[in-house]
């Protein structure tokens, strides 16, 4: 299983649900790299989707009952999202947030995906900072570069070494 993430320099992921700075470059690492794939999301960074994300099995973990939108699973427990995955291919399974899920999942995941912005504008949701927790290694950067919007990012490969 995986994590992909946009964090701010910080770690910073979001102020009040919703991302400070967003980046076309990203939107498109984000959409190759899901592609065909299986998501994983919490009920409000899916509500701040356009809907089911094509080309994709979309998966919500929610406490909500009520909570029961068209061409999406819902689950209500971290259980339930794994026995639903239980018989596809980990390296297609990618958890996009938010917050709570990321933690939630962290420790489950081998990989994670992180574009890291050059900024930091205020958060009131962080991601853990993985340069500082023991079990994950650099496995990848792709080096600074420059978005089209004129904001400096670097896109990261983590690797939980605790399942090595």
């Amino acid at each position: 299983m995986n994590i992909i993430v946009v964090v701010n320099s910080d770690w910073g992921i979001g102020c009040e649900g919703k991302q400070a700075i967003i980046l076309p470059e990203d939107r498109r690492f984000f959409r190759e790299t899901t592609d065909g794939g299986t998501i994983i999301a919490g009920r409000k960074t899916y509500e701040d989707f356009p809907g089911p994300l094509p080309n994709r099995k979309n998966i919500i973990l929610t406490r909500d009952k009520d909570f029961k939108p068209e061409g999406v699973i819902v689950k209500r427990s971290l259980e339930g999202v794994l026995e639903e995955i239980a018989n596809e291919d980990k390296s297609d399974v990618f958890i996009v947030g938010g917050g709570e899920i990321y933690k939630l999942f962290l420790p489950l995941c081998d990989y994670a995906y992180v574009t890291k912005i050059e900024a930091a504008p205020k958060s009131d949701t962080y991601f853990p900072n993985l340069d500082s927790l023991p079990n994950w290694k650099i496995e990848e950067q792709s080096g600074i570069q420059t978005s089209e919007t004129g904001v400096k990012y670097e896109i990261i490969i983590y690797k939980n070494t605790s399942h090595s």
